[in-house]
């Protein structure tokens, strides 16, 4: 089995790509690469699309990338390989983004990404840290991780469902904040698992076996 980090100059990949690497040992789920060829998109059993940064900088360059958009929607849309996408990558799912300007998203999770704006005044933004996740919905990747179990977020802008059945997990923060998305062979994460030690990297295992 191959998993592919998509490379689309969004964000510091190593991290994550160390954390698949070794829960994909740890599993024996197969190869991990990273990777900014559409050939590889092709190829691969499961897709992760990280991201950093700004949502309508953060489209331009998965578009502007040769070959790649049009490989991943290919993947995911029409051969339904299972999709993880982290931070950006997850509000990348969405329909739209209103960061700066309004982008079309992917689409494929119903909601729209807009700046968070906590209820108590004196919580800054971005959101940046550790938070307790609460589990709104079962799902296979969310196995053996429990409401309250911790997340690192770092993010102004969040994803607003406007399909609550696609909502597997939010967080408090001065109000509801999505922090898990899915549907199909889709799952997205507003936090870094990769970064989230435990409840993170049981995430990445989950994922790794998952059969949708």
């Amino acid at each position: 089995m191959l998993t592919v980090l998509i490379d689309y100059a969004a964000g510091n990949l190593h991290s994550a790509e160390k954390a698949f690497q070794r829960m994909a040992r740890e599993t024996d789920a197969g190869d991990v690469i990273v990777s900014d060829k559409a050939e590889d998109i092709a190829r691969a059993d499961r897709i992760v699309l990280p991201g950093d940064g700004a949502f309508p900088a953060c489209m331009t360059e998965l578009k502007g990338q040769r070959g790649l958009f049009d490989a991943l929607v290919e993947a995911v849309e029409v051969k339904a390989r299972p999709f993880l996408g982290i931070c950006v990558g997850m509000q990348l799912m969405g329909r739209a983004g209103h960061e700066y300007e309004t982008t079309a998203g992917l689409g494929w999770i119903a909601g729209e990404v807009r700046r968070i704006q906590p209820a108590d005044p004196a919580l800054k933004v971005p959101h940046m840290g550790w938070n307790d996740l609460v589990i709104d919905s079962p799902h296979p990747v969310l196995e053996g991780i429990e409401t309250g179990d911790h997340a690192y977020f770092v993010h102004s802008y969040q994803m607003e469902m406007a399909d609550p059945t696609e909502l597997l997990a939010h967080c408090d923060y001065g109000g509801p904040v999505t922090a898990i998305v899915g549907r199909d062979t889709m799952v997205g994460t507003q936090f870094h698992p990769e970064k989230s030690q435990a409840a993170g990297l049981r995430l990445i295992a989950n994922w790794l076996a998952w059969r949708p």
